[in-house]
């Protein structure tokens, strides 16, 4: 259980505290930390699904298999998962362009926009080279990793709360509701690294028993942790500091009770935490292209290996990456990352309401998870559309593109999905 509670720790913390917190802090101003809460109840609702879900259909292939035993063999599972593909491109867009601003701060005090997108370009590569030798090379050292990074955490937490100012958490200077709930949308993406532990259900001795106890025990934790950090970045910073050091705002808001020193610690904790997270999320996208692939969604070329240990999917996976990062900035592939991932979940939940009989969970909960998900993405969609048009834009094509791409390709080939 311990290595499946990594994985969802690793997935969740390498890209929401390190990648959104200035985005976050952008939509919902010293609210931040109440954004943080109420994300979380939404990821916890989900977390009671994809339990149900993974107990009664544990595989390697997680929300994936989920889709389709819930909506089987058709257009509009094999879409969804394509969709689903595409949100994991934009997850890995959100990680690299973050690794790229920490890293850009040991170069530069005021680093250009060329600089970031070039390391977070480097970092890609990097990676997707690591992979195609053998991904046992870094994923030997991801449990140590989640822990260093999960420490410092706490360490830059526990402190911090003793410097907080309090008046810069005073209800009177909340933003209103709307941004608050703007903020929480905005995040979610902070959270979806749980459903990756699903994915570890088909090696577990009893997934009945293992599985819940690791998905409630990951997000739970990180919940808190992540409570505990907004806290001391809105208490310890203003507005207009979180600001000017949107893209590396936890870095900077170590500053004022660890000085430069701090810093640093947290700008070479975020380097570790999201280069483990472009690791493991292009990993894990590019098994799911292989995956859907493998099963008829998708060329069977994909699932063919092209050069060294890299199938088709991780170099078409790496590719499409660098191109999200080309096109926006990280608030617009955070909004993106984010608004692709509700939807998602919000059809797991869905299709887990026709299959109610089999995993025995509670109807009411299953459906006010698959609620509380749409009405995020409403909230988020009408936010991205007011800062980021060219996102919400471009999301609608990517969703759009998934399922005439199912289509047009089953009509093609007459190919079925197997499900596994």
């Amino acid at each position: 259980m311990a290595a499946a509670v990594s994985v969802g720790i690793g997935g969740m913390v390498g890209a929401g505290i390190f990648s959104i917190l200035g985005v976050v802090a952008q939509a919902a101003g010293n609210a931040m930390w109440l954004a943080f809460a109420i994300g979380g109840v939404v990821a916890l609702l989900s977390t009671y699904s994809y339990a149900k879900l993974g107990a009664t259909f544990p595989s390697a292939g997680g929300a994936v298999n989920f889709l389709v035993q819930g909506f089987g063999d058709g257009v509009f599972a094999g879409g969804l998962n394509l969709f689903m593909w595409a949100g994991y491109i934009i997850s890995l867009a959100l990680y690299a362009t973050a690794f790229g601003s920490y890293a850009a701060t040991f170069i530069s005090d005021t680093p250009s926009a060329l600089l970031v997108k070039s390391l977070a370009i480097g970092s890609v590569l990097l990676v997707t080279v690591v992979n195609a030798f053998g991904a046992k090379i870094m994923g030997q050292g991801e449990t140590i990793i989640v822990a260093i990074k999960v420490a410092i955490l706490v360490l830059f937490a526990a402190t911090g709360l003793y410097f907080v100012k309090p008046e810069n958490l005073s209800p009177a200077l909340w933003p209103g509701a709307e941004s608050i709930l703007f903020g929480a949308g905005v995040l979610f993406i902070g959270y979806e690294g749980f459903g990756l532990i699903t994915n570890t259900a088909g090696d577990m001795r009893n997934p009945e028993r293992m599985l819940p106890r690791a998905l409630y025990t990951a997000v739970i934790l990180v919940i808190a942790l992540y409570l505990a950090v907004s806290l001391t970045v809105t208490g310890n910073l203003s507005d207009a500091e979180i600001a000017r050091a949107r893209d590396y705002a936890l870095a900077e808001a170590a500053k004022p009770f660890l000085g430069e020193l701090g810093f640093r610690l947290i700008a070479i904790a975020a380097l570790f935490s999201t280069a483990s997270a472009i690791n493991a999320t292009l990993f894990g996208s590019a098994n799911i292209c292989y995956m859907i692939a493998r099963d008829g969604e998708l060329p069977a070329r994909l699932s063919r290996i092209e050069w060294k240990q890299a199938s088709g999917g991780l170099l078409l996976t790496a590719a499409l990456v660098v191109a999200v990062m080309l096109c926006f900035d990280l608030a617009g592939i955070a909004m993106m990352g984010s608004a692709a991932f509700l939807l998602v979940y919000a059809a797991v939940n869905a299709g887990h309401l026709l299959v109610l009989k089999q995993t025995g969970a509670n109807a009411t909960i299953v459906w006010l998870s698959l609620l509380t998900c749409l009405a995020m993405f409403a909230v988020l969609g009408v936010y991205t559309y007011q800062q980021q048009p060219a996102a919400i834009a471009a999301l609608v094509l990517i969703a759009a593109a998934s399922f005439v791409a199912e289509w047009v390709y089953r009509r093609w080939t007459a190919r079925k999905i197997r499900i596994a």
